[in-house]
């Protein structure tokens, strides 16, 4: 855990785009053995928006780009890096983030991915803070973008019903007068428990085969009830602490933004921290789990909603495959 330190960070501006397509519940139902009650219950989510044949991780996260640049009148010639979290990526290389770099006419920019599972997007948002406070860039413009779609078993109820493509973006810059600024970050990762989400086909440990075609492992894997078990552990003292550590109760967090992976977690971490739930942003019943995009995706609405006023804390936290977590806080 640390504190920005340097030149303070703020947030110039947000973006999201997702798909048209909808896939509702009473959708998957007709697929799989599964209905609208049963989903609800144990998730939270209502629908999930879909990408059209075609349209890839870089489509989308572009639109969020593009997104983000006009609400925080940012030229694309002015921003230093784009960095884009994912673990969709239209290909292994290149990356998610020189293409984009390329749609946006971003010439003076560089550009990478960071894939840490459904953290990928708090990660990547700490390094941006953390580069443009040390002085190395001046603006950063972050995606979280996802197409999901064809990496899932629409044969595994456990699975399909989880998951939705999109993108959200935010373009963060050095902190000008009465704007807010980056507090503290804390970035944490248990490899012990690195088979519990997977998707394995493919690469090196699993090149592509006849083999590992039938045993699909070309699509996401996940140990749902040891997930399950993890985050209910692990997460809520994690929080605690990190608030703690960076000189705050949880209580004087006015906003909080899990990632968007179960309403249930969501709700039985709130409570054990002793959060009101009014405090809590959740947007998964639209949108399913967009992965690294959810906590940007939520951040773009609430505020174009108006919901954050100034001097308002906000907590943005997430857990994913490795299994990776972490926090972190900003100060309008």
């Amino acid at each position: 855990m640390g504190f920005f330190s340097g030149v303070p960070v703020s947030i110039k501006g947000t973006g999201m785009y997702v798909p048209d397509k909808v896939l509702t519940n009473d959708d998957l139902s007709r697929m799989v053995e599964t209905n609208d009650e049963w989903i609800r219950e144990r998730t939270g989510i209502c629908r999930r928006h879909i990408a059209a044949e075609g349209e890839l991780t870089s489509d989308v996260a572009f639109r969020a780009a593009r997104d983000a640049l006009l609400n925080s009148g940012t030229d694309p010639l002015d921003l230093d890096m784009i960095i884009v979290a994912t673990n969709s990526p239209d290909t292994l290389f290149p990356g998610v983030g020189p293409k984009v770099q390329g749609l946006l006419g971003a010439e003076k920019a560089g550009a990478f991915d960071v894939q840490s599972g459904c953290t990928s997007g708090v990660y990547a948002l700490s390094l941006a803070a953390g580069g443009i406070a040390s002085g190395i860039w001046k603006k950063v413009l972050v995606i979280g973008a996802e197409v999901l779609s064809p990496l899932i078993d629409w044969t595994d109820r456990n699975t399909c019903i989880l998951f939705g493509d999109g993108a959200g973006a935010v373009v963060l810059g050095v902190s000008g007068e009465g704007e807010g600024r980056f507090i503290s970050a804390d970035l944490r990762s248990d490899g012990t428990k690195h088979d519990q989400i997977t998707l394995s086909g493919g690469l090196v440990e699993h090149p592509a085969s006849t083999e590992t075609l039938e045993n699909k492992l070309h699509f996401v894997s996940m140990k749902g009830n040891d997930v399950f078990r993890f985050v209910n552990r692990i997460i809520p003292p994690f929080l605690r602490q990190f608030c703690l550590d960076s000189g705050m109760e949880p209580e004087e967090i006015n906003w909080w933004f899990f990632h968007q992976a179960n309403q249930r977690i969501i709700e039985r971490a709130a409570e054990r921290l002793g959060i009101s739930p009014e405090k809590v942003v959740i947007n998964i019943d639209e949108y399913g789990n967009t992965s690294a995009a959810s906590v940007f995706i939520a951040l773009h609405e609430f505020f174009g909603a108006g919901g954050v006023q100034k001097g308002d804390r906000l907590l943005f936290t997430a857990f994913g495959a490795g299994m990776t977590y972490g926090g972190i806080i900003y100060e309008a």
